[in-house]
Parts: structure tokens; sequence; C-alpha cells
């Protein structure tokens, strides 16, 4: 292990050394060609080719140099390595609030995700990235485990007035919260009354709030307050498929929303 911790050591000094490696696992280059490609210096690229060579990572074949096989194995590992860390970096600041548990796919996928959070002078910046999701989408599948005021008016007014279609599964307690309301109780009974509104109510609840559009998946991160504290939004395939998934399980797992159910409850 201290050989290959050493080798890690070795590469993660130069960010150069990286990229020779990384272009010469991908395509033949000539010393002039690499230089031109990552910016250095002859003397620095010399170096550089002269340790890949000793290390048979690389080999000169004529006029230029190619990556060997086991070139090749390092070059892929270190790659993986930083776009590891690259986004677990993106996700460090937000990861206390990220339900891992309720994810099924790898944190990988989340590694071209936008992440909102609040600033002094937006406060409220990654409600209004899921609001402005919900005004423009034309379809809209939710489940989450809160819905607020903002949310029932837009997503209300979109389909009364027949420019959305909304299906939403929603947890016990956020019924509830809404109920607690007697306008957003009424905005809500409207959206399911409507004939593009569908809603259904889980009674095991939903660990996690999201928002799905026709290619994008928005998350909705609160702490254990139920403070908003981030938005995390991510059009990857693995993602949105997961996502859409869930949604369908958890329509599956509902029950049909009946407000005089909840009437009786709270009178």
């Amino acid at each position: 292990m201290d050989e290959a911790l050493s080798e890690i050591e070795f590469l993660s000094r130069s960010a150069n050394r990286v990229l020779v490696l990384e272009c010469l696992a991908e395509d033949r280059y000539t010393r002039g060609e690499l230089g031109e490609e990552i910016g250095a210096s002859q003397a620095t690229l010399g170096r550089i080719l002269e340790d890949f060579t000793e290390r048979s990572w690389i080999r000169h074949d004529g006029t230029e140099y190619v990556a060997t096989a086991t070139g090749r194995l390092v070059a892929g590992s270190v790659t993986d390595l930083l776009e590891s860390l690259e986004t677990e970096t993106k996700l460090r600041e937000i990861i206390d609030y990220l339900p891992t548990h309720a994810m099924d796919f790898d944190l990988e996928h989340l590694s071209d995700a936008t992440i909102t959070v609040p600033t002094q002078t937006r406060p409220s910046a990654p409600l209004r990235e899921v609001l402005a999701v919900m005004e423009d989408a034309t379809h809209l599948r939710v489940f989450s485990h809160a819905f607020n005021e903002q949310s029932i008016e837009i997503v209300e007014r979109r389909v009364r007035t027949g420019a959305q279609t909304f299906e939403a599964v929603l947890s016990e307690s956020a019924i509830t919260a809404i109920a607690d309301n007697q306008t957003l109780w009424e905005q809500l009974q409207s959206l399911a009354s409507a004939d593009d509104g569908r809603l259904r109510v889980r009674a095991d609840g939903v660990p996690l709030a999201a928002t799905l559009t026709n290619d994008t998946v928005v998350f909705l991160l609160r702490d254990g307050r139920g403070l908003v504290q981030a938005s995390l939004a991510s059009s990857n395939d693995r993602v949105y498929q997961w996502a859409v998934e869930t949604h369908d399980h958890y329509w599956r797992t509902a029950a049909s929303f009946d407000p005089e159910q909840y009437d009786a409850t709270i009178s």
C-alpha cells in the first residue's frame, strides 16, 4: 500500500502529470503537440515524459508518445478518483441535508448537478429554483413530505387554466399541515379535483422532496427543523430514471386523496 500511496502522491503533486497521462491514454501525441495541449514548458514536459517512461506508463513510438496498458490503467483510475473527489467537494456543504438512505443511485451521478444555497442577498434562492421549474413545466410530477404555499398557488393556477398536468404523492404529514390553513386547503382541493390534477397520499411517508419535469429532477433539501437549506437539480439520466421509478412506486403504494377524511380529522 505504501508504494501505491507514493505513486498517488507523485501524480497529485502536479496537475500537468495527470493531464499528460490522460492525453496519452486517449491518443498519440508528439512532444510538441503535448506541450500545446497542456500548456507546459518543454523542460517540464521532458521531466514528466522521462518519469512516465521509467514507470513504463508510456512508450516512445517514433516521433510520438502513447500510453502503455498499465499507463491506461493508471490514467483511468486517477480520472475516476478525481471525478469522485470533485463530486464529493461539490456535495460536502449539503451532504447533511441529502437523504442518501432514500437515494438508490451512486452519488457520482450527481457530478453535474446544480446546487443552490441561501445567501444573505437571496435567502429564498433554493425555493425559487423549484418554483421556477414548477412555473415552466407542462407536465409536473412531485413526491414530497411538504408542499408549501407558493408551490400550491403556482400548480393550482396552472392546472386550473390547462397549462399543466400534475401528479403528486404527498405524505400524510404534508396533507395535515395544509389542512390547517383554510386558504391552502381550498386550493389543494381545487387542484385535486381538476381534470389534470392527480393527488395521492402515502401513509408510510415520503422521506424526501422531489419535483420532476420532462428531463430534470429538483430536490429541495431541508434540515431537521424543516428549514430549506438547498436545492439540487440534476438532468443525469440515471438520477432522473431513479426519480421516475420512485414516483411510480410511491404512487402505487399511496391512497387516493379524500378531503372528507381530513375534514373529519381536523374539525
